[in-house]
């Protein structure tokens, strides 16, 4: 069977990859020949790579903090499993290939923590209810001028962003870089991934693309091709992507809106109504609810660093609270849609710097438990959420990672296993940030205390 999996013309190196826990592609290149065998008995990686830190920091492998890979253990193999049905031109590079793989143990288990695992048993756990999802990201990033090697060398002090001056939808200042962005489509369509639209947004230098909806896991991988994708062809082009959630104070952020909507057994759209004036049905209403009531449960896994809070405290269309509405862009689910195909979810909190994966498994988790449990989401927002006395979301990393690790429901529906790696490190995350002395500190108190 192996053998039978034929590799695109002109193909001499193909990367095996999979999500690390930051959502980064992980894996090896290997040669076009040895593709077949690959595929057959899998490519070995360090367990190591599902317990690095974002810097591939060694504290927690050397101290045993996590159970599942460190020194104590020797940190051996983990296994990526090819899925062929996402083999693909890596339209970026030149005769390379990419296919995404799930990661097993050397006994044949599935790896229980990584990520594309985590979504998968969410996926089937919303199919033994006769439920599908189709979901779609709209991933925002920020374009400097600089290579990467440039900007990190200047400890990015000196960015220069790509526009010049707020420019949301403007086709003008768009044509400057659409050079580049026409070149980045036609690279992800040969490499499978599907944009929907591409435009510049309000910030300086931002970019947001919307990829064509799918079901949650090709989603996911499209998510982190894109990402890769978008990434090297700005580096070929001497320029720097940013997927930061807030790369800077004075400039909105970068987020990952993340539209959902849910079919039965029979292929009808669930979330419909024809006697709800906004079309509102009682699913979709139960839905929401459950994606509300579950927000502070799972916010680490859709606010995943420090920087992410710089954006959820943000008044800038990032999402407010545990509020919903009818297509308003300043809630956290918005309500879209006017047709019974169209009718959606839009989940708004998420930034740019999440882990499609465990975003996309958090979401899914949070509907079947408002499905489950019939939540009710109370009455819509009407005006500015802002004015009103809401839920908020956690105000840090700390703070949400205290809440992931407490919830008896994340452990229910994740495992005890898979909440207490990430939330280890969750924490160490938090710490490296409390530990650090910046120039923000100096700025503040050096000579003024």
């Amino acid at each position: 069977m192996a053998a039978s999996v034929e590799l695109p013309d002109g193909i001499d190196t193909v990367i095996v990859a999979t999500a690390d826990i930051q959502g980064r592609l992980i894996g090896r290149r290997i040669p076009a020949e040895n593709f077949a065998g690959a595929v057959e008995h899998g490519v070995a990686v360090s367990q190591c790579v599902f317990g690095w830190d974002i810097m591939q920091n060694s504290e927690l492998l050397a101290t045993g903090a996590l159970d599942y890979t460190g020194i104590h253990n020797g940190m051996g193999d983990v296994v990526l499993m090819p899925d062929t049905s996402t083999l693909r031109v890596a339209a970026w590079l030149d005769s390379t290939a990419i296919v995404l793989a799930d990661a097993v143990e050397v006994d044949g288990t599935a790896t229980e923590l990584a990520p594309r695992t985590v979504l998968q048993r969410q996926i089937a756990q919303l199919a033994a209810m006769g439920l599908t999802a189709s979901v779609g990201t709209e991933l925002e990033y920020s374009l400097f001028h600089g290579a990467p090697s440039e900007l990190r060398a200047d400890e990015y002090r000196t960015l220069d962003p790509t526009t010049t001056r707020p420019a949301d939808y403007s086709i003008l200042d768009g044509d400057a870089l659409e050079p580049f962005l026409a070149d980045q489509r036609r690279r992800l369509l040969a490499a499978g991934v599907e944009v929907e639209a591409s435009q510049i947004e309000w910030g300086l230098g931002q970019i947001e693309t919307t990829l064509v909806h799918t079901d949650p896991l090709r989603m996911a991988d499209s998510h982190v091709v894109y990402k890769l994708a978008v990434r090297s062809h700005a580096a070929q082009r001497g320029m720097t992507a940013s997927f930061m959630a807030k790369p800077t104070a004075e400039q909105p952020g970068n987020s990952c809106h993340i539209h959902l909507s849910l079919r039965n057994a029979d292929g009808e759209p669930v979330f419909w109504s024809a006697d709800d004036a906004h079309h509102v049905s009682e699913q979709l209403h139960h839905a929401i609810g459950g994606t509300l009531q579950r927000i502070p449960d799972v916010f680490a896994w859709y606010a995943p660093t420090v920087n992410s809070y710089r954006r959820t405290r943000a008044k800038d269309a990032a999402g407010w609270g545990c509020t919903w509405g009818i297509d308003h862009r300043f809630v956290s689910v918005r309500v879209v849609g006017n047709t019974p195909s169209s009718v959606r979810m839009e989940f708004r909190l998420a930034g740019a710097d999440t882990n499609p994966y465990l975003a996309l498994s958090a979401l899914i988790a949070s509907v079947i438990d408002g499905l489950e449990q019939r939540t009710d989401p109370g009455e819509p927002v009407v005006g500015s959420p802002f004015d009103l006395d809401v839920e908020e979301t956690p105000r840090h990393l700390g703070a949400a990672v205290d809440h992931f690790a407490s919830s008896a429901w994340t452990r229910s529906v994740f495992g005890d296993a898979v909440v207490e790696h990430h939330a280890t490190l969750g924490r160490f995350e938090w710490d490296q940030f409390l530990d650090a002395v910046s120039d923000w500190d100096r700025i503040r108190y050096f000579d003024a205390i």
